[in-house]
């Protein structure tokens, strides 16, 4: 090799190692950033999936089966807007469906798809563009095998006041609709859907023109209910419920009814699911927890493998960009028989609650 061809060739190798390594640099502090944000729970921030694309799974609750925890959501795109009737502001994206979201840390988010989608050509559908589609929750029935979900589906002009459900044979696939009704007659708006520990289910819904809570006792299928609810918190106005259980007491948290706009949390017990419901107050702590840091509870969530770890979901509602709306994500804090949710800047599941 002549010392022209040598330099022209170790002029070449120090290029390709000078890009090299700033690529790696570059890799690496894009890496560092994906750590941070995959190793930590930061609220209020804007959530990417593992593709790099923002988190759309709003009004949403978890499912955890077989070792995997499926995040579904009211998947939101295109303009907000608020129709010409409106006399309240009930702004709205058009439906577009239902969004499955896998992990198994809760913290790194793999999109899995639209599970239920809109069916823009037909005008008189429940999941038409032009309708309502809320708070969907998806839960297990074991006898079954099937995964149903229960969500709040309304008229364009919030008059129909129903629960939805639909049905698949898998987490992450599509789900079947199979039509809407109000439970036992009565109005359903905000809810969730809960499974005790005998496999009993049980829909929480704000009835009665959001003014008392209704809880609904589910057939063995859960496709339909009983006949036998209760009515809970009336004339109350609660809504958003989110429920758990721990030692053997039932927990609900809730908001109050002030449209998009944040309230006060509320935090109530009962030792029967369809029992007496005792008002324990406000577990917020921190700036803002008066308005529960900006947000409204949609869900709880038992963290598997640990005891006495639970995660509590909120909205964080942007009434005029609701694409853009974000989530906080809080631990639950047990100390002896005191439940409280501290707001956390970033927390860390690990850190919380240990190994």
């Amino acid at each position: 090799m002549n010392t022209h061809t040598f330099l022209k060739s170790t002029f070449l190798l120090c290029l390709v190692g000078i890009f090299t390594a700033c690529g790696g640099t570059q890799k690496q502090s894009s890496t560092d950033e994906s750590d941070s944000l995959n190793t930590h729970i930061i609220p209020k921030e804007q959530w990417l999936d593992t593709d790099g694309n923002p988190i759309n799974a709003h009004g949403g609750g978890l499912l955890y089966h077989e070792g995997t925890y499926y995040w579904y959501g009211e998947y939101k795109v295109g303009k907000t807007y608020l129709p010409e009737w409106a006399t309240w502001e009930c702004y709205r994206t058009d439906v577009t469906g239902v969004s499955c979201y896998s992990s198994t840390d809760l913290l790194n988010w793999k999109f899995e798809g639209v599970v239920l989608k809109a069916v823009p050509d037909d005008e008189n559908h429940d999941l038409h563009p032009s309708k309502v589609l809320e708070r969907p929750k998806v839960v297990y029935n074991a006898k079954t095998k099937k995964f149903v979900m229960w969500a709040h589906v309304e008229s364009a002009d919030y008059s129909k006041a129903a629960a939805g459900v639909a049905i698949s044979d898998t987490p992450n696939g599509e789900f079947t609709y199979l039509g809407s009704f109000r439970p036992n007659e009565t109005m359903s708006r905000d809810q969730t859907v809960f499974v005790d520990d005998d496999g009993k289910a049980y829909q929480f819904s704000s009835s009665e023109h959001n003014q008392t809570m209704h809880i609904n006792e589910l057939a063995d299928d859960y496709l339909k209910p009983t006949g036998r609810y209760v009515r809970r918190f009336v004339d109350q106005a609660r809504e958003a419920p989110a429920v758990f259980k721990k030692d053997g007491k039932y927990y609900m948290l809730s908001s109050g009814c002030t449209g998009w706009d944040p309230n006060r949390a509320e935090l109530a017990v009962a030792d029967s699911i369809m029992g007496e419901w005792t008002v324990l107050g406000d577990p917020c702590r921190g700036v803002d927890a008066d308005k529960t840091f900006y947000g409204q509870s949609t869900f709880v969530q038992p963290i598997a493998g640990k005891e006495n770890a639970y995660v509590a979901m909120f909205d964080m509602w942007k009434k005029t960009d609701l694409a853009d709306s974000r989530y906080i994500w809080l631990p639950i804090v047990v100390q002896n028989d005191t439940l409280t949710i501290p707001y956390m800047e970033k927390w860390n599941i690990e850190e919380v609650f240990g190994k």
